[in-house]
């Protein structure tokens, strides 16, 4: 017979009469707890797990305590003005917005013409100022040389009437001895004279040796005259030689005057040259002007805000457009004057932008001067009213590391998160 395995039912075990009442929830812990203490392995669990919390932190706190950041950051760069030099009419524009320039590109062409005139002009008056100036300095050797020959005839001319008045005074004086004579001759022929009277009238001499008496005494009568005469021509010679002597004097005074004359000549010669150097330099601003049509970039860069166009009229110093020179860019950063007390320049930056995302490296540059607060249109006064103390921020001058801006993408005014490490 085979046998047959039947299962047979075990009797449930009968409740008790009064069931004891389950442990609270704090005891079940409890015990719990302790089961988990008295086991090795949670042990070893537990420490380990407090060391590598422990670490984790140490190395949390060591690395965000290694850099300063920031989110009030931008990209910055240079904004070169483009405006007219000259005014006129606008004839050209080479450029548009957003186009990409090399430097000295000709953006913009105002219409020549009437500078082209004006430097004609100039030419000519330039060329006319050097022609006088030339002139001017010839006169100077030849005023000097007639200076010099009028001074010399000058002193001879007084050295001549000086001789002049000697000589008629000599004569004045031979003149005068040749009166004298003739009036002590005119004497003896008047007493030869008188005497032949009685005589004639006696009839002792002849009427022939009377006469020739009568003669004599009329004859010295006329050379006393003559002397006399002789006498006053001489006199009237020695008045006429002092006029020549004071009209030589007043003549060489006149030379003397000559040396003035070649100062006068060569002023006159400096001034014909200074004028001709400022025709020259008009010469040189109407040339400067002319090409001051022609307005070319100051920058290699990226042509932005232009408000010219072809036809207008633009006046000196008015504003066309500007270019930004994409090649020297950094970063200002506005970091809390709490974040500087270990930031020096020359450390090292990652620069995260938020227009593509990517890092770039560089370095602190340089720390600014005053607070951003100071360089605003109306900044704090904290001496008047009530004081709140607010944490101020400092600019911060990050540049890139060389090759960082090859190809880039950025644009002054992005928005930048810097990283500066200070340990």
């Amino acid at each position: 017979m085979e046998e047959t395995n039947t299962a047979v039912a075990e009797p449930k075990p009968e409740a008790p009469a009064n069931p004891q009442p389950a442990p609270p929830d704090g005891e079940a812990h409890y015990k719990r707890r302790a089961v988990f203490l008295g086991n090795k392995r949670a042990k070893w669990a537990i420490g380990l797990l407090v060391l590598v919390l422990l670490v984790a932190g140490l190395f949390a706190w060591q690395y965000f305590g290694s850099y300063e950041s920031t989110d009030d950051a931008q990209i910055d760069g240079h904004i070169n003005s483009v405006s007219a030099r000259v005014s006129g009419h606008v004839t050209k524009l080479n450029v548009e917005d957003n186009q990409y320039v090399e430097k000295g590109t000709v953006l913009v062409e105002i219409d020549p013409a009437d500078y082209q005139v004006a430097l004609e002009q100039e030419k000519a008056q330039y060329a006319d100022a050097q022609a006088q100036a030339s002139a001017s300095g010839v006169n100077v050797p030849i005023t000097n040389v007639n200076s010099s020959s009028q001074v010399a005839s000058a002193q001879a001319g007084v050295a001549n009437a000086k001789a002049g008045i000697a000589a008629a005074r000599q004569q004045f004086e031979a003149a005068k001895a040749q009166a004298a004579e003739a009036e002590a001759n005119n004497v003896k022929a008047q007493n030869d004279l008188a005497r032949y009277k009685e005589l004639i009238d006696k009839q002792e001499i002849s009427q022939q040796q009377y006469d020739q008496a009568v003669a004599n005494a009329h004859a010295s009568a006329a050379t006393v005259e003559a002397a006399h005469a002789n006498a006053d021509a001489a006199k009237a010679q020695i008045e006429q030689a002092q006029g020549k002597l004071l009209q030589a004097n007043a003549d060489l005074r006149n030379a003397e005057t000559g040396p003035q004359l070649v100062q006068v000549s060569r002023a006159r010669a400096q001034s014909a040259e200074a004028n001709a150097q400022q025709k020259k330099a008009q010469l040189d601003q109407a040339e400067l002007n002319l090409q001051y049509t022609k307005i070319t970039a100051p920058v290699t860069g990226v042509v932005s805000d232009r408000t010219v166009e072809v036809g207008q009229n633009v006046q000196v110093g008015q504003e066309m457009m500007k270019i930004i020179p994409l090649e020297d860019l950094w970063v200002t950063a506005n970091f809390k004057e709490t974040q500087l007390r270990h930031m020096k320049a020359g450390q090292r930056a990652d620069l995260e932008v938020d227009a593509n995302g990517k890092t770039y490296k560089g370095h602190v540059d340089s720390i600014a001067g005053a607070s951003g607060a100071r360089f605003s249109l109306l900044p704090p006064e904290n001496a008047t009213g009530n004081y709140v103390k607010v944490v101020q921020r400092i600019p911060v001058k990050i540049d890139f590391e060389p090759g960082e801006l090859k190809g880039h993408e950025l644009r002054p005014g992005m928005s930048v998160e810097p990283k500066v490490w200070i340990k």
